[in-house]
């Protein structure tokens, strides 16, 4: 029976949350929907589940309801041990997802809020949000095009958010130690805050938060990118110490590719897909956004010419080491917003349209040439949402990163035995595309 349950505003997230507890030795799986969760078989086997709410760009009330019903998903579930995950840049209606949370659980809760992710270099001081040194709001995020974040005091933010009373136990408290930080969370608990935000710059003060909870025998939500939910299953005794866990060998020269949908369309994701592309083993198709968005005969012949050309390459008596399908890397970038309004579209329909076709084209590709493909990236959360969608994937078993925040899963159902890697737009290296490559490879051996 699962102990640890959480709610994610999105699968990327909820995969690393999930990763986080599946290197600690704990079996976790992660679900698109609550749907999906309720439906599966073999819940009892699990240690650990997590479910995707989709919620970060709906409206408060909307991510209010989709919130709430994972959450008594879970509850149906027989849960004990509860988890918002929240994103390392802190987009969405955070707050209003707490309520929902709280609203649902009831009793005694309170919501622990630990925004740090040393692993990424994200790090709260003062109850300010720090991303790799930088302050969250002179950071791409600020100017995310669906979820944008103008404000980088995290107390504000949720305040503004919630209808909670907010606190905040600072880094000075945190370095004393566990004791130190009980202290001052029953001071901001007596005080009427329900929602109580902790600074941490290390994972040594984040563990140190999470045994100040257990010692405090508080029923405690925890609000975190994942390293606080982890710390807390560590210190009830639930998972063992986080450990890698990579394969020996690797099918790489086997004659088998990779497919990439690179969804996002970040200055950051552009700059690792040009230092992949300088490779002349890997290739790129690159796919006209417009004709996707105008949809009809124009967004399928455009689909279908990227899946013949695929195939091609694959038909090669050398087959490309990875084939990158691409809408947003080449050209003049579409301000997709505009695009809505102009063609009155609901807000994000071309983003849909456009992940939606890239999940069709991996899809065709894959059942056209499944034994030669060694695995799956997708970048940005909706791409991977779409793929998995269009191969009729419900639920990924979680078992490792690359780095924190790119996550390696597996599918299950018809396509198992595939891997699949996920990345956020905002994460990595200029090289770390070619790390997921290489590990893809590696990957493969676990399903041949």
């Amino acid at each position: 029976m699962p102990k640890i349950g959480a709610v994610a505003d999105d699968l990327t997230g909820a995969t690393t949350t999930g990763v986080l507890l599946a290197r600690s030795k704990a079996r976790t799986a992660v679900f698109f929907n609550e749907k999906a969760a309720l439906s599966a078989e073999g819940m009892d086997d699990l240690d650990a589940i997590l479910i995707s709410s989709n919620s970060r760009p709906l409206p408060g009330s909307a991510a209010f309801e989709v919130v709430t019903a994972a959450t008594k998903a879970l509850q149906n579930m027989g849960v004990q041990y509860y988890s918002k995950r929240i994103d390392t840049t802190l987009r969405g209606g955070i707050g209003t997802e707490i309520d929902a949370m709280l609203d649902t659980l009831g009793g005694d809760t309170v919501a622990v809020v630990v925004p740090a992710m040393p692993q990424s270099r994200r790090i709260v001081v003062g109850g300010y949000s720090i991303i790799d040194s930088v302050a969250l709001i002179r950071t791409p995020v600020a100017h995310d095009v669906r979820t944008p974040v103008t404000e980088n005091y995290v107390p504000r933010l949720l305040q503004s958010q919630s209808r909670r009373q907010v606190g905040l136990v600072k880094l000075g408290w945190v370095l004393k130690g566990p004791e130190s930080i009980a202290r001052k969370l029953e001071d901001k608990r007596a005080k009427g805050n329900e929602i109580i935000v902790v600074d941490a710059v290390s994972i040594e003060d984040v563990e140190a938060i999470a045994q100040a909870c257990v010692d405090l025998k508080w029923n405690v939500l925890a609000v975190d990118p994942g390293p606080f939910t982890a710390k807390l299953a560590y210190c009830r005794g639930l998972i063992q110490t986080e450990q890698a866990n990579i394969p020996e060998y690797s099918l790489d020269n086997h004659g088998k590719s990779v497919l990439i949908a690179a969804g996002s369309a970040s200055p950051v994701t552009k700059r690792q897909m040009e230092v992949l592309c300088e490779d002349e083993r890997h290739v790129r198709i690159s796919i006209d956004p417009v004709k996707l968005i105008t949809g009809g005969q124009a967004g399928d012949e455009e689909a279908q010419k990227a899946i013949d050309k695929a195939l091609d390459l694959l038909d090669q008596k050398i087959a490309p080491r990875a084939i990158l399908f691409e809408t947003a890397l080449h050209g003049v970038l579409l301000d997709l917003d505009e695009e809505d309004a102009d063609r009155g579209y609901y807000g994000g329909q071309c983003a849909d349209m456009i992940n939606a076709y890239l999940g069709k084209i991996v899809k065709a590709v894959v059942d056209a040439r499944r034994p030669q493909i060694a695995g799956l990236y997708c970048t940005g959360g909706d791409t991977e949402v779409n793929v998995c969608r269009e191969l009729g994937v419900q639920c990924l078993e979680v078992v490792d990163y690359v780095i924190a925040q790119t996550d390696i899963g597996a599918l299950t159902g018809k396509y198992a035995g595939i891997p699949i890697i996920g990345k956020g737009g905002l994460t990595g290296t200029e090289d770390i595309v070619l790390k997921i490559v290489d590990r893809l490879f590696q990957e493969a051996t676990r399903y041949i």
